[in-house]
């Protein structure tokens, strides 16, 4: 009985959360101000610096998380420990930044002690927060606030958590506003993550590609054609006449060349590019993204496509530029 009641008791208390957390958010749906949160992005975008981000406590682990997902989806950011701040860090704020606040009641004692030295230097101050009439709220120039209909929903009522779900709620807010009002795009978000095999897979084939490739002319033998696929270290080398893509040539496309010859009782060391060669090779351009090379790869079962035109390519996306990336 013990243990159903153990059960029972986590289950009313896990709901208790999830109510109220939801209570928050559907209000804070009805409540929010569209103009109020442009005005803000207006102001960041028309400055030169970042946003600082700062916050006490939970709110702090909050402010850190918002700074991260700002700075990650084109806007400078970081978070600058209250206390810290104190302390001399406040010595990274620049004059040209922004300060996002966060306090559940925005009292927070190292939070407020700031506001003094941030008003002197002259810095638009925005908070997040649920006391709008609290120090923080009536010091800032945009006060984004929400209420909790249900309260926190922790069991003591003492644990922040529908507040933090909230300020978490209000930074993704902010940060999709800007990112909508900057025109962020997927190439600016692979920019920003390099090493994320989801940036990777959002890049553009120009940034993965090859500027210069093994080339030949239509005339070019079998070992002048082995030469430059053995110098080029990409498996391939294609058939030039100045500027236009005649067709490309293969590992695969040498041996039934040399197949061909056998059978025909030609001798392989006559055989010229232009008998070698794949006439319509497979090709893609240069601002398709990289996942789309790679789906043309894995359908056609190719190594490689070239980049551009016939009429004049500009690059080569192999396999391996793919796997080096996190693309496959």
């Amino acid at each position: 009985m013990k243990d159903e009641k153990q059960v029972t008791g986590a289950a009313e208390a896990g709901h208790a959360v999830l109510d109220a957390a939801q209570a928050a958010l559907v209000d804070l749906r009805e409540t929010w101000d569209p103009a109020q949160v442009d005005g803000w992005c207006a102001q960041v975008l028309a400055r030169s610096g970042r946003v600082v981000l700062t916050g006490m406590g939970k709110s702090g682990l909050v402010g850190q998380k918002v700074a991260a997902t700002l700075a990650s989806t084109g806007c400078p950011s970081l978070f600058l420990h209250p206390a810290e701040a104190l302390h001399g860090d406040l010595g990274m704020v620049t004059g040209d930044d922004t300060v996002l606040a966060l306090s559940n009641s925005g009292e927070s004692e190292e939070v407020v002690r700031l506001l003094p030295s941030l008003v002197r230097l002259g810095i638009p101050m925005a908070a997040i927060t649920a006391r709008p009439e609290s120090t923080l709220g009536q010091a800032v120039h945009w006060t984004f606030t929400y209420r909790l209909p249900q309260g926190e929903g922790c069991p003591l009522d003492l644990a922040p958590m529908a507040s933090t779900t909230l300020q978490l709620i209000w930074g993704d807010l902010l940060a999709a506003s800007l990112m909508a009002r900057r025109g962020f795009t997927r190439d600016h978000f692979a920019l920003n993550h390099p090493a994320g095999s989801l940036g990777a897979r959002l890049m553009k084939v120009k940034l993965l590609m090859h500027t210069s490739w093994p080339a030949v002319e239509l005339g070019a033998g079998l070992t002048r054609v082995l030469r430059a696929m053995t110098e080029g270290h990409l498996g391939m080398a294609s058939v030039m006449e100045g500027p236009r893509l005649l067709g490309v040539i293969t590992d695969g496309d040498i041996r039934r060349a040399l197949e061909a010859a056998e059978r025909e009782g030609r001798n392989p060391l006559d055989l010229r590019a232009e008998q070698m060669m794949t006439r319509t090779p497979a090709m893609i351009g240069e601002e398709a993204l990289a996942l789309e090379a790679a789906g043309t790869m894995e359908a056609r079962k190719i190594t490689f496509l070239m980049v551009g035109q016939p009429e004049r390519p500009v690059g080569l996306i192999h396999i391996h530029d793919l796997l080096t990336a996190k693309v496959l």
